[in-house]
């Protein structure tokens, strides 16, 4: 296995990065997957003879991703390493860090059970309780055991299964019966060849007798996700590009609707330009907008965020937008905000008032001082995002500050009953304030929803202390392997990758993940498939068949183009909102078989048929011994894809066709048309139905389906 990954192997925890840099070069560092891309966090060391720079780094198993900047502003792949495309247009240098036990090939039966790989946490994910059932996983190293018992006080045993596995862990689990009250006890018995060890609480152990684990009511917490995402279909507005309904508040030199985005430029949206489409949103079967930051700051896209409390007023007012808001919950759509709690302007009051006043204000302690008079411009002397100096970057651990920043979560909830927040990168704020912000987020209504921003493992802040879910940007760089233009075509690259991204998490945690095929951050599907309409309308049937929230960015389900930013920013493209046009017309009936069918909303997926050769994918989605079946066919060939019955149950509908289908037999075909699609649902049979059923000759010939 490993000598087919193109990667460089390490066996060890640290690696040592050495970088030839130009003579130009003044600075040297290194970001990548393991310090969340911070060209700030790791400075390079230059060597005595100033020809290379070097630093040695202890980073964790797994695949990583980096790049080496240079004077802070040039990015370039390591030129001596296998580089990887991101699935965003970025390439990157990449390697693989496994422990060293790992130099031996894992081979089941040889009495040798890796002892790195082995881990269970007494918290979410590996303890989690959802859908009634207690789940207990366990982190094992793939193809290295014969079999994992889970061990109970009570005297019985399950055996565990393996749910999800890559090129580094496997994930062992099993649902044990638990009232969520009575203490409970278990330990884990693994066995490989001649060898039988035991996990407890001391560890990797040969004695059976050592203490297990204990599970009581008072020390397990259970992970409470709202329950509104999973079932709901999401909508990303930029504000100043959908629509501009109120000429009054336009800001000057506004560039024409139809005219090309910049990353400085206004095209006038506003609220009113929302408020004038809620129709549209309701007809289109959207639960919930997700707004990018319409707070006071000073830029087109409001990230730099000048008052927290005010609606910027290019886009209107406070009461405007609590009006918005009113009418929303009225055609059952709920409100997301942006929340950029990481950085602010240079005008936000607290900034303003240590520019003016220097070493005497009372907010030095908001913000990462390193000189006075603070100097906003090149080489800013105070910590700013990404050394950008209109970001600077907030200390939300300063009491003051902390304060502020949830008072004002409460404040948008209290006065707007706004019912989600998004957290702008998320991973470069304070654990410690989201562990707070968590806290007063629920307590003012436990149902808002909290979504981070991060692009990778998000595992970090879905234990149940910090966020509720994540962006799903693995899902996008997934998807676009099967339909990009840079990716491979293969079914079975994308459903590993959507599987290992599953198991990740947390059940309902995966359930409320906002799966995303892009974003204002990203290039639009449309121009990630090459301009292919074919492929753009399989990634959004994947979209919302699979796992998680589907959210639209704007626009997409119009069949808008564009580069990355600004050209994914363009003003909405209202002359394509036509009956006459197919990729609208599949998005609303997307929206509409989801909103239908409780399997695509919560149920588990399984595989059905992953093949390369034909390069088709079918998978179930099963909840309550329901199955929802959803087929796709990446080829330009009619292909024929076996389900089996098991799958059928009373029977299934083509919910994109309405025709119905029954099978008697083992299995039964569905033949997809070049570029198609099936979602199959359970048939709703009235009695009258049930007494006239057709004939099962009538129905034995393969379904035909295809996205127009």
């Amino acid at each position: 296995m490993i000598a087919a990954l193109a990667v460089t192997v390490v066996y060890a925890d640290t690696y040592t990065f050495i970088f030839a840099a130009p003579a130009t070069a003044q600075s040297v560092s290194i970001a990548g997957t393991f310090n969340g891309w911070n060209k700030d966090a790791n400075p390079m060391q230059r060597s005595a003879d100033g020809s290379t720079f070097s630093i040695r780094l202890k980073l964790d198993a797994g695949r990583h991703q980096y790049k080496f900047v240079i004077n802070g502003e040039t990015w370039v792949p390591d030129p001596k390493a296998p580089k990887l495309d991101d699935g965003n247009g970025n390439t990157n240098s990449v390697f693989l860090a496994l422990p060293a036990d790992y130099t031996s090939p894992a081979r089941i039966g040889d009495g040798k059970i890796t002892a790195s790989a082995i881990q269970h946490l007494t918290a979410v994910p590996d303890r989690n309780f959802d859908l009634g059932q207690l789940q207990i996983s366990l982190r094992v190293r793939p193809n290295d055991i014969q079999q994992v018992r889970l061990l109970l006080s009570n005297g019985s045993s399950k055996v565990m299964k393996v749910v999800q596995s890559d090129e580094l862990y496997a994930r062992m689990s099993v649902a044990v019966a638990w009232d969520g009250k009575s203490p409970l006890s278990y330990k884990f018995e693994l066995k490989d060849g001649t060898t039988t060890k035991f996990l407890t609480t001391a560890g990797l152990t040969e004695t059976k007798t050592a203490t297990g684990f204990s599970l009581d009511q008072a020390s397990f917490k259970r992970f409470l996700v709202p329950n509104w995402v999973e079932s709901s279909v999401l909508y990303q507005i930029f504000p100043d590009r959908f629509d501009n309904g109120d000429r009054a508040n336009d800001p000057p030199n506004l560039t024409a609707w139809d005219g090309k985005p910049e990353f400085y430029n206004w095209f006038g949206g506003d609220i009113a330009g929302v408020r004038k489409h809620l129709g549209y949103l309701q007809d289109l079967g959207i639960g919930a907008v997700y707004f990018t930051p319409i707070f006071e700051g000073p830029s087109n896209h409001r990230y730099e965020t000048t008052d927290y409390r005010k609606v910027d007023h290019r886009l209107g007012t406070n009461e405007e937008f609590k009006a918005l808001t009113a009418d929303m919950h009225k055609r059952g759509i709920k409100t997301i905000l942006d929340t950029v709690f990481n950085h602010t302007s240079v005008d936000f009051f607290a900034f303003k008032d240590i520019r003016e006043k220097g070493k005497t204000s009372n907010f030095l302690d908001w913000y990462w001082i390193k000189g006075f008079p603070v100097r906003v411009g090149d080489k800013p002397n105070y910590e700013a995002w990404y050394n950008f100096p209109s970001l600077p970057k907030l200390n939300v651990d300063a009491p003051a500050a902390t304060k502020y920043l949830l008072e004002t979560t409460s404040y948008w909830k209290k006065e707007f009953n706004v019912d989600g927040l998004r957290l702008d990168v998320g991973q470069d704020v304070s654990q410690v304030f989201w562990k707070k912000f968590r806290t007063r987020v629920k307590a003012d209504s436990p149902s808002t929803w909290i979504v981070g921003e991060f692009w990778g493992d998000a595992s970090q802040w879905l234990r149940g202390d910090q966020w509720d879910s994540v962006m799903n940007y693995p899902f996008l760089f997934s998807t676009l392997k099967f339909v990009g233009t840079n990716g491979d075509g293969k079914p079975t690259t994308v459903w590993s990758e959507l599987m290992s991204n599953y198991a990740r998490y947390a059940p309902q945690v995966s359930r409320n993940l906002m799966n995303i095929l892009g974003s204002h951050d990203t290039a639009r599907i449309l121009t990630q498939c090459g301009e292919r309409r074919e492929m753009h309308h399989l990634a959004a049937v994947l979209q919302f068949t699979w796992v998680g929230a589907p959210c639209v960015y704007y626009g997409d389900e119009l069949g808008m183009n564009g580069g990355p930013d600004p050209m994914n920013r363009k003003g909405m493209r209202w002359d394509l909102a036509t009956s006459s046009n197919p990729t609208l017309a599949l998005y609303r009936k997307l929206a509409q078989i989801r909103k239908n069918s409780r399997e695509l909303q919560s149920g588990t997926p399984e595989l059905i048929q992953a093949n390369d050769g034909e390069q088709t994918l079918a998978f179930a989605r099963r909840l309550n011994g329901k199955s929802a079946v959803v087929a796709l066919n990446r080829s330009n060939q009619r292909r024929v894809v076996a389900i089996p019955s098991e799958y059928c149950g009373s029977g299934l509908t083509d919910a994109l066709t309405g025709k119905k289908f029954r099978s008697n037999s083992r299995q039964f075909s569905l033949e997809l048309a070049p570029f198609g699609a099936a979602i199959l649902t359970p048939t709703v049979q009235s009695a009258s139905s049930r007494s006239h059923r057709p004939h099962p000759r009538a129905m034995s010939q393969p379904l035909r389906m295809e996205l127009k």
